[in-house]
């Protein structure tokens, strides 16, 4: 047992059986089978259920799978208990990262329906280079607030478990920021309306019976399509005044309901000030947005439009999308570096 890491070292010690041999350390260390992964799991949610009186009472709708039931309460729980929601109707997305439900809210949301954004357990996750996107960025607590507690920044450094949890709130915790910064700003995102440990509670986009579609499952008509393209770049525009790129912005995480758009997921947002990839994450941005409305019947070029909307804000062009900042597995990225060679 390393007890050079105090924060592991007393995760250690929450096991029961790393506790009894190191008591007894003086004695012939005990060898304890190893438990399976399903067992401990239900065990995990029979204590939680046991000791928390909301989540005993939080009965939802929606029919979730036994560990996916857990992950809910232990995520929402405090939703449930704070008045924020009432109620889990159905699951509307599920990702690589998070998964999204349909949530009937209570008093102390001005809203018919809300959408609570639930993240994977830090070891389901599959997130790909977010040290890219990290660069610059100040870490941030579960309150919003910086991290800068000397064994706190060093468990990160260091990536033990603590420190991984934290990187993993603060992923959440700059989603949350965003949206708040945004939407007081002015923009088409969701309204923001509480951070958990692991959840975001937020305005839902769509009604009872359905949840928007995803721009890029959408045919504008004609006449709309040049409209909805100004209103993009005006959103971006409007992160760029604000200190925000998107980082992940494509048709895929743009909602269309009524007409109108919403931009979401944005735990993965650049500050361009501070990332030295700002611009290149910023023209492949541009790009993927010019790529569905090409097809769409408008006429864009990228090319010209990332550096007119970069330099109007005081930012310097520094070159094209770096290849190692492009999926070789994602066409849209393939087509990204077709055009650039």
């Amino acid at each position: 047992m390393n007890t050079n890491d105090p924060i592991d070292f007393f995760d250690e010690l929450d096991n029961e059986e790393q506790t009894d041999n190191f008591i007894n350390k003086d004695k012939r260390r005990q060898r304890f089978p190893e438990r399976h992964f399903k067992a401990v799991r239900a065990e995990n949610a029979e204590f939680i259920g046991a000791q928390d009186d909301s989540r005993r009472s939080f009965n939802f709708t929606y029919q979730a799978a036994r560990f996916e039931e857990w992950w809910l309460l232990d995520s929402l729980g405090d939703f449930y208990e704070h008045k924020w929601i009432t109620d889990v109707l159905r699951r509307v997305k599920g990702g690589k990262e998070a998964s999204v439900y349909q949530c009937r809210p209570g008093p102390a949301v001005d809203a018919p329906l809300v959408a609570a954004k639930v993240y994977r357990p830090r070891s389901l996750r599959n997130l790909k280079n977010d040290g890219q996107y990290r660069a610059g960025r100040t870490d941030l607590d579960e309150e919003g607030n910086a991290i800068v507690k000397a064994g706190e920044i060093h468990a990160m450094q260091k990536r033990t478990n603590y420190g991984e949890s934290l990187r993993h709130q603060s992923w959440i915790a700059y989603e949350f920021d965003t949206l708040e910064l945004l939407h007081e700003a002015g923009a088409n995102v969701p309204k923001p309306y509480a951070m958990e440990s692991n959840a975001i509670l937020m305005g839902f986009v769509g009604d009872l019976a359905t949840s928007a579609p995803a721009l890029s499952s959408i045919t504008l008509e004609p006449e709309e399509a040049g409209p909805l393209f100004e209103r993009v770049l005006h959103n971006i525009d409007l992160m760029l005044a604000h200190g925000r790129i998107h980082g992940d912005l494509s048709a895929y995480n743009i909602l269309y309901w009524n007409g109108d758009i919403t931009l979401i997921d944005f735990p993965q947002v650049v500050l361009p000030e501070s990332n030295p990839a700002s611009w290149t994450i910023f023209l492949r941005d541009i790009v993927r947005i010019c790529q569905y409305f090409s097809t769409q019947g408008v006429a864009c070029d990228p090319n010209e439009l990332a550096p007119q909307l970069w330099t109007a804000h005081g930012h310097k062009v520094v070159k094209q999308v770096d290849p190692k900042y492009l999926d070789a597995e994602d066409p849209r990225d393939r087509r990204i570096w077709e055009k650039q060679k």
